[in-house]
This record gives structure tokens, C-alpha cells and sequence, in this order.
């Protein structure tokens, strides 16, 4: 195509194509080119999004959380009598509790890319409280060499990095900014959704006629058809025609077709962007129960695992000084999530202590039960027939 110009020579026009087109023709066909289709409080209301955010910040406020004493060979013990287990296992100030905070915290990572930030008043410099504050409220600046040294600002006010409890994501970006594209694609089919079926958006069928009604004709028949048949107490109503009109029923296309489809591949693009099990967001097409209890494991290892290791060094470093984190560390027990049933957890006992690696007192202590006089030797029950029966007495 050509345009010509009376004082300049001619200039040829580009036309338009279709494997990367402009701006102008992306918003003529509705699609987005900001890059930002929703915003962070839409993307919530999408269920798996929120679903795949509380099963991860709900799943590690779970746990216990243990501080654990190391001494100089590198083994670890529970210490029950540190300062810390108050603020960490009851109340970490006084309108707020542990589980909520280690729970907001996450939550506030997922979803934002200066991740999830608290901060740690100290009186006496040992830690008194911890404050979650909603976003914004502390800010991250990184240096520009290469070492990205984070400083913090607290209201506008500097405060000290060792302060500040930081949780970030990979990438310096938040699970959902990643997958903002895929999240908006997901909301925009529940709304279609929505209009879909809001008041019958779609027609079940249409009335063609022969010859022209007029429009004192099409009104009528328009009233008498809906007196007719619209409504749950008309519905299966035989249907009367006049005039040689004929009724058309519509069939849905291959892409209305493909709607419930399409909506599960958007429950599969947050489940890869959380890294979720498509199970554990109730996608249960190709669930059985071995796959399953093999996606349960994954989480624990794959999506769990890494935020409870960052979680535990983001906690560390704020909580102890750096002569006590070579002594003290903190740590997130696990066995509640990899607890097995009653009767596979009583085969495992029964068969660690028959091959004596673990003792029958130390089985007891894993379930919570007090200690017996005669639980510490490392025996055989199955073979050593001349051993007292067991007290219930504690040692």
C-alpha cells in the first residue's frame, strides 16, 4: 500500500503483521500491552491463587518451631529453656501470635516482590516482640555494586539491617507478580463465566421466520414466546409457533466447548507458578490415590522445604547475634507433616526397635508419651522372652 505526499516523494506504509503485531492492533483485539493486567487484590479472589498462597503460608505456620543449642562438634539439641521459645511458640507481641505471623509473612512474600518483612525490637538487645507491618510500612533499598546489600527504612526512618526479618523470593520477585499474565487469563474466563450464565447469556436457540414479521409482529411474538417458556416453572413446556417460523436451536462451538478445559489449564498455570500439586488445589482429573500421596511428598520436598529453609536462615539471622548463631539456631519440625498413619508409624516402631536402632522410650518420646523404667535398652522384644513386662511408671 502506498500513500502519496503532493510534496515529498511517495512513502511506502508497512502493513500490518500478524505474528507481532503493534500496540495498536493488540488493543483493537482486547489484549492486554501494559503487562500488568490485575492487580494484586483481583489476583487473590482467583481460588486457586488463594488457595495455592494458604496452602503454603498455612502449612509452615503449622510446624513447630524448635531453637535448637549446637555444641561445638556440631550436634544439635532442643533447648526448651531459651528466652526465644515464648516469643516464637506463644505470642510474638501481645496482638499477635506465632502461627499468624509466620502465616501473614509468607503470605506477604507469595504475593509481594519486596517479599515479607517484620521487624525486631530489642530492649536490653535481645529480642522483646516482632512486628509484622503491612506492606509498604518497611522498605528495601539494594546497593548498586555487586554485593546487593540490602538497607531498610522503617517509616521513612533508617534502621539496622540485623532488625529486620527479610523472607524473599527467587528472582527478586514475588510467585504471583511472576504469574500475574497467567492469574488475569484465569480471572477474565470467570467472568466470562459469570456473564455467561448470569440471567441465560447465552440463547438456547433462535426463531426464524419466512416472511417479515414487522415490528408490531416481532414484539408480539417476542411477548408471547418468553410469557410462554422463560422461567424454571415453564421449563420442558411443548412450544407453539405461528406464521411458518420455525425454532433453531444453537450448538456451542469447539471453543465454548473447550471452556471447562480452559479453565482448568489456568488452575494448572498457578499450580506450576506456586509450584503446587494440581491435586492439593483440588484438580483432581488425573488424581489417584498413589499419585497422591507421591504429590503430598513433593510438596513437603519441592515447595514446602525451600521456603522453611529461608524462613529458618531469615529468622536466625535477625533473632541472634553473631556470637550466638554459632550456638543456637532455629528450626522448624517437620515430622507433623511427614507423620505417617497409626498403623504404618506402629509397623516403623515395631521394626526399629526389633533391629535396635531406636529403643522403645525413644519411639514413646516421637509420640508424645512418657518415658518407662525399662524402655532405654536397646532389645529385641520378638526374641528376649525373659524381659519384665513393661511399667507404665515414667523412668
Amino acid at each position: 500500500m502506498v500513500f502519496w505526499n503532493r510534496s515529498k516523494k511517495p512513502i511506502e506504509a508497512k502493513s500490518a503483521d500478524l505474528t507481532s503485531p503493534e500496540d495498536w492492533l493488540k488493543e483493537a483485539f482486547g489484549i492486554s500491552v501494559s503487562g500488568n493486567t490485575i492487580t494484586d487484590q483481583d489476583a487473590l479472589t482467583v481460588p486457586a491463587v488463594s488457595s495455592a498462597i494458604r496452602l503454603i503460608s498455612e502449612a509452615a505456620a503449622s510446624l513447630k518451631i524448635e531453637i535448637v543449642a549446637i555444641d561445638e562438634e556440631g550436634n544439635e539439641a532442643v533447648d526448651k529453656t531459651h528466652s526465644l521459645n515464648s516469643l516464637l511458640s506463644g505470642n510474638v507481641n501481645d496482638w499477635t501470635d506465632s502461627f499468624s505471623f509466620i502465616r501473614d509473612l509468607i503470605s506477604q512474600a507469595l504475593q509481594n516482590d519486596a517479599g515479607g518483612l517484620a521487624w525486631v525490637n530489642r530492649v536490653d538487645g535481645k529480642p522483646a516482640e516482632i512486628i509484622h507491618y503491612t506492606s509498604g510500612n518497611i522498605t528495601v533499598e539494594y546497593a548498586t555494586t555487586g554485593t546487593r546489600e540490602p538497607s531498610y527504612k522503617l517509616a521513612n526512618r533508617p534502621v539496622p539491617s540485623s532488625d529486620v526479618i527479610h523472607l524473599k523470593s527467587p528472582f527478586s520477585k514475588s510467585p504471583l507478580s511472576l504469574a500475574k499474565e497467567a492469574i488475569a487469563t484465569a480471572k477474565q474466563m470467570e467472568r466470562h463465566a459469570g456473564s455467561l450464565f448470569k440471567n441465560g447469556a447465552r440463547p438456547g436457540g433462535v426463531i426464524e421466520s419466512p416472511g417479515k414479521l414487522g415490528e408490531a409482529g416481532f414484539k408480539a411474538m417476542k411477548a408471547a414466546w418468553r410469557a410462554a417458556h422463560e422461567g424454571a416453572d415453564n421449563a420442558g413446556k411443548t412450544a407453539f409457533l405461528w406464521d411458518g417460523a420455525t425454532f433453531k436451536p444453537l450448538a456451542m462451538n469447539s471453543t465454548d466447548a473447550q471452556f471447562l478445559e480452559n479453565r482448568k489449564f489456568g488452575i494448572m498455570e498457578v499450580a506450576r507458578a506456586f509450584r503446587v500439586p494440581p491435586a492439593m488445589l483440588y484438580e483432581l482429573d488425573r488424581a489417584t490415590w498413589s499419585n497422591s500421596e507421591q504429590q503430598g511428598r513433593e510438596f513437603l520436598v519441592y515447595t514446602l522445604e525451600p521456603w522453611l529453609r529461608a524462613l529458618e536462615g531469615a529468622l536466625s539471622r535477625a533473632l541472634f547475634n553473631d556470637s550466638e548463631r554459632g550456638m543456637w539456631s532455629i528450626r522448624f519440625e517437620r515430622d507433623d507433616l511427614t507423620r505417617a498413619d497409626l498403623g504404618s508409624r506402629a509397623v516403623a516402631y515395631s521394626s526399629l526397635i526389633a533391629s535396635r536402632v531406636l529403643n522403645p522410650n525413644e519411639a514413646r518420646q516421637w509420640e508424645g508419651l512418657p518415658a518407662y523404667a525399662e524402655g532405654n535398652a536397646f532389645v529385641n522384644p520378638n526374641i528376649d522372652t525373659n524381659k519384665p513386662e513393661p511399667s507404665d511408671g515414667a523412668e
